[in-house]
């Protein structure tokens, strides 16, 4: 893999309100929903689509009145405006407990297009804040590469820490998302080998804490070992893996040599690209790399969203939470098989 652009030095000045782009317009984020399948834990209500017992208290849209419906539920406004009964109907609403897991190694400082990933998944962690920041909800995260300027890895506030993996509790309120952000924004790769995604995924196995939703936000470009664990928490929480590629990464191109750099281990190799075979073997090898982590997602029973940095990253995830919204109107619980 070569080497991107190097990360931005360490400012001394106050971290702004959102990171710099590729980071949409919020009245474009506002549009979209999160809507969450898995049972959610909590006492307070929020507006997230649950199993919790009950027909719910918070109203929702009117029907015509069906035998058999509660006779308290009939909306006189609209029955006096239609002419016929109609019934308000209600929905269970619980509060969300939202996990984020950013992939900030070595490898995500690398774009040939419009970004870096890691400036993509940034981007993507503070549109998930948005989206998960309603009255009673929490976000916490997992954060990999977690080198901070100025001191080494630390564990930060919580618990569950190792080399290179920080572990956010969750909080609510504005001031938590923009605290996480100032931590992604801050946050530069390891020295050499660091932390691991499996290194990150097994950090929120001990203990599993409560039902939620988890956004795991990374290149997958991580040694073996994190299927296992993503599968264990697909059992207990509502999974979303976002994949994070550069085209660079799907299919070299025709450059004469170029020296290749694995940031993650400092290897160093020539390769002659002018070679139109050795270019279709490594589209071949990339293709089969991204069908395996496919494959891996599914089998963890989460939900796969892959966003690429030469593309508009907005759209992709507007469009995914689009067709998950589809399948589970249709009674079908998206990421399973």
């Amino acid at each position: 893999m070569s080497r991107g652009r190097s990360p931005l030095p360490p400012t001394s000045q106050p971290p702004p309100s959102l990171p710099p782009t590729p980071l949409a317009p919020a009245a474009s984020v506002r549009r979209l929903s999160l809507q969450v399948a898995h049972r959610l834990d909590g006492l307070l209500q929020g507006e997230h689509l649950g199993r919790p017992p009950g027909p719910g208290t918070e109203p929702a849209e009117a029907r015509a009145y069906a035998p058999g419906d509660d006779v308290r539920r009939i909306d006189w406004a609209v029955t006096a405006r239609t002419g016929e009964p109609h019934v308000r109907q209600a929905v269970a609403e619980r509060e969300l407990e939202t996990t984020l897991v950013v992939d900030l190694t070595a490898s995500m400082s690398f774009g040939t297009a419009r970004s870096e990933k890691r400036e993509v998944a940034v981007a993507l962690a503070a549109a998930i804040g948005h989206l998960a920041g309603g009255p009673g909800d929490r976000l916490g995260a997992v954060v990999l590469g977690a080198r901070q300027p100025g001191g080494g890895s630390g564990s930060g506030s919580g618990s569950g820490s190792s080399s290179g993996v920080r572990r956010l509790p969750a909080r609510a309120g504005r001031q938590a998302s923009l605290a996480l952000l100032h931590v992604l924004q801050t946050t530069r790769p390891g020295d050499g080998q660091g932390a691991s995604l499996a290194d990150g995924l097994t950090v929120l196995l001990r203990p599993p804490g409560r039902r939620g939703l988890l956004v795991v936000i990374s290149d997958l470009l991580a040694p073996p070992g994190w299927e296992v664990p993503l599968r264990q928490l697909g059992q207990h929480h509502e999974v979303v893996v976002v994949e994070v590629v550069d085209p660079r990464e799907l299919e070299l191109p025709a450059a004469g040599v170029l020296r290749l750099v694995d940031p993650e281990t400092g290897r160093h190799l020539e390769v002659q690209t002018a070679d139109h075979k050795l270019r279709e073997r490594y589209a071949a090898a990339a293709a089969a790399r991204r069908a395996g982590h496919a494959e891996a997602v599914r089998r963890a029973g989460a939900g796969h969203l892959l966003l690429r940095t030469d593309q508009d990253w907005l759209p992709a995830l507007a469009g995914f939470l689009a067709a998950r919204r589809r399948l589970r109107a249709a009674g079908r619980t998206p990421g399973r098989s």
